[in-house]
């Protein structure tokens, strides 16, 4: 469920990006143009995390924790990248930084869920 909602979530911030491209004409890079460059950050900030934190996920998923934990991950990482991309694309520094700390503890609460397991 939240490869699909992360696959949705990327065509989202996808779409923006090339709209605006064409509207600007700037097929490569950002050319110079502030809105483009906050939707391509966002998009690739996106990418970024989100491809860990699935990996991630599925691995926590894959050593037969409780599906609560699992969830409570997956939600934790979606509400931190969509607070960050809100928080990117209105300009607001509390939204984003709020959003990656979510970020930050679904991946290290995967991460710890990981190394405990493999270390007992």
């Amino acid at each position: 469920m939240f490869g699909a909602v992360f696959a949705v979530s990327l065509v989202a911030l996808s779409l923006p990006v090339s709209l605006r491209r064409a509207k600007v004409g700037e097929m490569v890079g950002d050319g110079a143009d502030e809105t483009l460059r906050r939707r391509i950050r966002a998009q690739g900030n996106f990418i970024e995390y989100v491809a860990l934190g699935i990996i991630s996920l599925g691995l926590v998923e894959a050593h037969a924790v409780p599906a609560w934990i699992v969830v409570a991950i997956g939600a934790t990482l979606a509400s931190g990248r969509l607070l960050h991309a809100i928080g990117m694309l209105g300009g607001s520094a509390p939204v984003r930084g709020f959003g990656m700390l979510l970020t930050y503890a679904a991946l290290l609460v995967a991460a710890g869920w990981l190394i405990m397991d493999a270390a007992f």
